[in-house]
């Protein structure tokens, strides 16, 4: 009887033990869990939060570049943000529903809340995305002389992106991939809207975008993100925006329409409804620009 009591007291020490010993490894992994969480930060305008019209927030490309590389998205976009109100403006007048992975900010501008983010959780960020700059020219398309009103827009451009990229950069780390994009040239679609004979005006508008986009903005985003040491994704180039509108395809229900157009058609809305915002399809060619140029830097 005492060698069997002594021979149960050792097992039942063994078990505790091994119990003991299996609980600490699970609160390690869950610490590790935990700890290893990585995060993707967006921020930008409503490119940023997928916005569709008739539909409001959609994943955007944010979402699938998110889903891609498995980190957790922290979405500091706003609709109708510009260069200066993500600097300036506090809070986001134009919060969506349903926007994924959507941080609030009532008492704080885009760009400092991203930054306190970055900050709180510098180690554990995996990736910035930018889009910003969309609205600081939009207005330029109703302009007498569009190309001269972009112009003007896009020195504001390059001070504030400037300020924000170097901001973004200081808060993550010098090591964190920083992507800068831009948009598709989605004036060409005044090509085929509204549906009308194609008129000199309208050309006009399709011919000062491709200038406005080539020429000004993306070269000035491109060296505003190289200068905080960030990457700049041109989706407008991406898109084969700037193909000479003599290349011509047929496409339903527009007929024989420049390539250039008929690609920004399956992209955007414009064409259908006169929208800038990008269809599923558009978001999806976005995100995986993104996604391609991400593994690119972690390669490095």
């Amino acid at each position: 009887m005492k060698q069997w009591g002594v021979r149960t007291g050792l097992a039942l020490l063994m078990a505790t033990a091994l119990a003991a010993t299996s609980l600490v490894a699970l609160s390690r992994a869950a610490g590790a869990g935990t700890a290893k969480r990585t995060y993707y930060v967006s921020v930008g305008d409503s490119y940023s939060v997928g916005y569709q019209p008739g539909v409001g927030a959609t994943t955007g490309y944010t979402g699938y570049v998110a889903k891609k590389t498995h980190l957790t998205l922290a979405n500091f976009g706003c609709g109708g943000a510009t260069t200066t109100s993500i600097i300036d403006s506090v809070g986001c007048p134009d919060v969506l529903p349903d926007t994924a992975g959507v941080h609030l900010y009532p008492t704080s501008t885009q760009a400092a809340a991203a930054d306190a983010f970055l900050t709180a959780h510098r180690g554990h960020i995996g990736l910035i995305t930018v889009t910003i700059g969309g609205n600081d020219v939009t207005p330029c398309v109703v302009q007498p002389n569009p190309v001269s009103c972009v112009t003007a827009a896009v020195a504001t451009i390059e001070e504030n992106v400037t300020t924000l990229a170097t901001d973004l950069r200081a808060a993550a780390g010098p090591k964190v991939p920083l992507i800068g994009l831009t948009y598709p040239d989605v004036f060409l679609g005044a090509y085929v809207y509204p549906a009308q004979p194609v008129t000199a005006a309208r050309l006009a508008i399709v011919s000062s975008s491709v200038v406005a986009f080539t020429s000004l903005i993306n070269p000035t985003l491109a060296k505003v993100y190289a200068a905080a040491h960030g990457s700049f994704v041109d989706v407008t180039a991406a898109t084969g925006a700037d193909t000479p509108l003599t290349t011509t395809v047929t496409v339903a229900p527009y007929g024989t329409i420049p390539q250039a157009v008929a690609r920004v058609c399956t992209l955007t809305w414009y064409c259908q409804v006169g929208n800038i915002h990008a269809t599923d399809a558009g978001y999806a060619f976005i995100g995986k620009l993104a996604v391609a140029r991400y593994a690119t830097l972690r390669r490095r």
